[in-house]
């Protein structure tokens, strides 16, 4: 699945989906031992996933009876991709802005 950058912060945009990628970073649970740990009820907790999975932050394999869900590398670098873009885009945008003030600064002294 295609992951994007715009589909991966509107997943992590609820903060019950953030503390399930954490704990899902720790390592792979099925659906109820997530659902254990969470505040909402299991089927709140498999439309979560199904989100994040949609996102491309999560994946599942079957094992028995149970899927198990893990944190899909490819969606973290994805979202670490773009991260980094903003940030050396902020980077150069302020060393062009104290560039430009310490060049006013000389020409007024």
């Amino acid at each position: 699945m295609a992951t994007n950058a715009s589909a991966v912060l509107e997943a992590l945009g609820d903060p019950t989906r953030r503390l399930m990628l954490e704990r899902l970073a720790v390592s792979p649970c099925a659906v109820g031992e997530l659902a254990a740990a969470m505040p909402i009820s299991r089927p709140a907790v498999s439309q979560h996933l199904r989100v994040l999975k949609d996102a491309g932050l999560v994946r599942d394999e079957a094992r028995g009876t149970r899927r198990y869900y893990a944190v899909a590398p490819e969606g973290v670098e994805a979202l670490r991709r773009y991260v980094e873009r903003l940030w050396t885009t902020a980077l150069s945008s302020y060393a062009d802005v104290a560039e430009a003030a310490s060049t006013e600064e000389e020409e007024s002294t």
